[in-house]
């Protein structure tokens, strides 16, 4: 008998399909709740949003993670380096030893890492060629780590002067 289900796998048809409305359910309530969350940051989320690779969510957790206060980081570099994303400089009697990133904020991190992934992924975009000119030297793993932190110094100055991004030209 081909193509007949028995009671015990409909059961499990119906027990599966019931978890994951439940499961559906719950994620519609989590995006409702950071909606209501990210209310007094429309402008700021905007603003982010002009950034190739970064949509709502990832603004979300750029916004939850460094805040929109940029005051609490000198530089964009210290919030670079805070994030995890700055490249390691470790040289001893001129001789360059390991560029391993630092250690930072994982979530952040893997964010800017994502947003990087994403963007490497557009056509005719500044920050794709950018990556592609980089994969090619030192490696994709490395290439995402270097576009993180060019976009996240990016975010530093955007927040700051609360200016969208601009795309540079593209040769």
């Amino acid at each position: 008998m081909f193509g007949t289900l028995n009671d015990h796998q409909r059961f499990l048809i119906r027990q599966s399909w019931s978890h994951i409305e439940y499961l559906e359910k719950l994620i519609k309530e989590i995006e409702e709740q950071a909606d209501t969350l990210l209310q007094n940051y429309q402008e700021e989320v905007q603003l982010l949003t002009t950034i190739p690779g970064i949509k709502k969510d990832t603004a979300a957790i750029i916004i939850a993670e460094i805040g929109v206060d940029m005051s609490q980081f000198p530089t964009s570099q210290h919030l670079a380096s805070w994030a995890g994303v700055s490249p390691g400089n470790k040289e001893s009697a001129g001789k360059r030893y390991s560029t391993k990133s630092v250690k930072g904020n994982p979530h952040i991190k893997s964010a800017m890492c994502e947003a990087a992934w994403a963007v490497s992924r557009c056509r005719n975009r500044w920050l794709a060629t950018k990556y592609w000119s980089i994969a090619a030297r030192r490696g994709k793993k490395k290439a995402l780590v270097a576009i993180s932190h060019r976009m996240l110094r990016i975010i530093y100055s955007m927040l700051i002067n609360k200016e969208p991004f601009k795309e540079m030209q593209v040769n």
